[in-house]
């Protein structure tokens, strides 16, 4: 044999060896599932107008969850969900005995089915009143529903007189070591505080840096984050007062009659690029809570005037904006109790009990007692005045990325070491509800050891021009959370650009904030924000299909990696 005839005998040996090693290496398998033709296909089809802007408890939301459990079924994951009966043609656990009924075996399907509160003003009246003493004599100030304030009502109708705390911005964070609670009881009281985040208003401050406060998510979630620290603390009310250095925020109180000094009887008119009217067009129109077993007030948040702000803060020694300049020059808090005044309240509420559900899919694994979670919220904001909350982004794309991850570890053909329970999130819009529910029911928490949550991966900033940009929020006391995603990175020649912000407990406004609360290692993977974030012009046809492709390959690769190999060591 000449050495021409063995040099190409070589070539096609190292080529034919390569192949077989390529089709026999579970990692290769897995990576091959994940197509970008399949990736658009779904995400089409999940984000398209049949799905009715998938908002929680509605049809949409019904229908888009058939969708999902049925892919699960097309790429073989089990279910995870409740267990439920069968229909009387299922299967009897043994041949019934003459005169006995015929016993059937529970199943699980792939719902996790969860009752929600939706609630809505009452028809009773909104009273707000405040009470203050003057010498011998005590009076009391009534205000009018939607001229001098409005109301976000707890899922309880109340009535009570309570005492007034003034505390700062309402704040608290272990990242940037800040406690406007930090040596005064709030508990049974009303608390007084500015709307926004110590520092939001300095882009140049670390502050600023630190909480990602430009993103508007993560500052969504923080200012929903302090009604959540307060009601803890025991609050029951929070008067809400605009922020002296946000102008855009001061004067934005809207009551029944329209903006703050508009004569009601002129039209008020919206227009924008797709629609122009006189009412706002608003998704997401029910508003939900999770039952509880025992009676909670919940927290009833009042927005005033500035007419209330005035009187609740006179001869109180409180000055807004002196308060503001001082935080954000010296990072301390300076709350106290507003002496001799307190606050009359009255709600009244009508509810009903609604249901939403979870999707829930799972392939076990050699050890079913560790468990690694991958998920990502389906729900949006859903569908109104004829206009479509189709949410391709937010969070089309990060509910195919969990499908698609799910489907890449089937592909593997190999058991895993841990198991891998897929999820597919309700309610993230009302609150993160869905995994806050799957956490509160899951035992033992413990054996939960990751949580990786995709949240609106397919889109750019303008900048990202070769979309290739991503943020990762992780746990910082887990550095492997960081080295495994950008050695997969590097290794497979993805070519993401990875921007990672640890954090101790990561509250990015997602549902991985769900499991970084009980102390579980988070994942929190997101692509960008962008001018169509929850509005009906996030649709299918701006997305990056090849930059989504590829951060399911990097979640994919995590995945299997900590599923497998990589043990999450903690760092103190």
């Amino acid at each position: 044999m000449n050495t021409k005839k063995l040099s190409i005998v070589l070539f096609l040996f190292i080529v034919s060896f390569t192949s077989i090693q390529a089709q026999s290496n579970p990692v290769e398998k897995g990576l091959a599932a994940i197509t970008k033709e399949a990736v658009q296909g779904q995400l089409e089809f999940l984000s398209s107008d049949w799905m009715e802007g998938r908002e929680a408890t509605t049809k949409g939301e019904f229908m888009a969850a058939d969708y999902i459990a049925s892919m699960f079924k097309v790429y073989g994951i089990k279910p995870a969900g409740d267990f439920a009966m069968p229909a009387f043609s299922g299967r009897r656990t043994a041949s019934p005995q003459r005169g006995q009924r015929p016993q059937f075996q529970p199943s699980r399907t792939y719902y996790q089915n969860i009752n929600f509160i939706e609630t809505e003003p009452g028809s009773g009246e909104q009273l707000f009143a405040l009470t203050e003493k003057e010498g011998n004599t005590e009076k009391r100030i009534y205000f009018t529903y939607g001229t001098d304030f409005s109301l976000q009502a707890s899922p309880v109708g109340v009535e009570y007189t309570a005492p007034l705390v003034f505390v700062g911005y309402g704040f608290k964070n272990d990242d940037i070591k800040y406690d406007d609670f930090k040596g005064i009881d709030v508990k049974g009281k009303i608390i007084v505080r500015i709307s926004g985040i110590p520092g939001a208003s300095d882009p140049n401050s670390e502050i600023y840096k630190k909480l990602d406060l430009g993103n508007m998510q993560t500052r969504q979630a923080l200012n929903r984050s302090k009604n959540e620290i307060a009601q803890k603390l025991g609050a029951i009310g929070v008067i809400e007062l605009p922020s002296t250095l946000a102008a855009s925020q001061a004067g934005n109180f809207r009551g029944r009659g329209g903006q703050m000094g508009q004569p009601t009887n002129i039209p008020f008119r919206y227009n924008l690029p797709y629609y122009e009217g006189e009412t706002r067009l608003q998704g997401n129109q029910h508003r939900l809570s999770l039952p509880v077993d025992t009676l909670q007030l919940g927290m009833n948040t009042f927005t005033v005037s500035p007419k209330v702000s005035h009187e609740i803060l006179k001869n109180s020694g409180i000055d807004i904006a002196e308060f503001e300049k001082n935080v954000n020059a010296k990072m301390k808090p300076a709350s106290r109790e507003i002496k001799g005044k307190s606050i009359y309240i009255k709600t009244s509420v009508k509810s009903k009990i609604v249901q939403g559900r979870n999707v829930l899919g799972m392939i076990e694994g050699e050890n079913p007692n560790e468990v690694v979670v991958v998920g990502g919220h389906y729900d949006h904001l859903g569908a109104y005045q004829g206009y479509i909350w189709n949410g391709a982004d937010d969070n089309g794309s990060g509910t195919i990325g969990m499908l698609t991850i799910a489907k890449a570890v089937a592909a593997t053909g190999v058991k895993p070491k841990k198991t891998i329970i897929f999820a597919a999130w309700t309610g993230e819009e009302k609150g993160l509800f869905g995994s806050q529910y799957f956490v509160s029911k899951f035992t033992p928490i413990e054996n939960i050891k990751l949580n990786l949550n995709y949240d609106m991966i397919s889109r750019n900033v303008p900048a990202d021009t070769a979309g290739v940009q991503v943020g990762i929020q992780y746990s910082e006391k887990y550095p492997a959370l960081k080295e495994v995603v950008e050695k997969a990175n590097k290794d497979y020649n993805i070519g993401l650009e990875l921007s990672f912000r640890p954090s101790v407990r990561p509250t990015g406004g997602s549902d991985f904030q769900s499991f970084a609360m009980k102390d579980i290692p988070v994942y929190g993977f997101m692509a960008a924000m962008h001018e169509d974030y929850h509005q009906p012009t996030d649709t299918v046809d701006k997305v990056d299909i090849n930059k989504m492709t590829n951060i399911i390959k990097v979640g994919f690769l995590a995945i299997w990696n900590f599923a497998n190999d990589t043990k999450l060591e903690k760092v103190n």
